[in-house]
């Protein structure tokens, strides 16, 4: 799916043909992706890492971050909205009360 830029990509990558459904090494994988700008993949990294981790509230969050980033900021309530839903069933108050407060920037 991407190409390595940076050593902390390689060793995330590599964690990735170990574990390709654990929740966290596919939200470090997305964060990795947005902090070198590659945006469209660090998305798929976060929607992989929704979807293989219920409790992984942040990816929503910093999905919606790229998003903006990339300059759909059409997109970010929607994935807020559902990052908050989540939250809210997962019972994660700081998640839920962080994405609510990025939400409301962007309602």
């Amino acid at each position: 799916m991407t190409k390595p830029d940076s050593d902390r990509l390689t060793k995330l990558l590599a964690l990735h043909a170990s574990e390709p459904d654990d929740g966290f090494v596919l939200y470090g994988l997305a964060q990795e992706c947005q902090k070198l700008g590659r945006f469209s993949e660090a998305l798929a990294w976060y929607d992989r890492a929704i979807h293989a981790d219920p409790k992984q509230c942040y990816a929503f969050f910093h999905k919606a971050k790229t998003l903006e980033e990339a300059g759909r900021t059409s997109e970010v309530p929607a994935v807020l909205r559902a990052g908050l839903e989540r939250a809210r069933a997962v019972g994660d108050r700081k998640a839920a009360s962080e994405i609510e407060a990025f939400l409301d920037e962007h309602e």
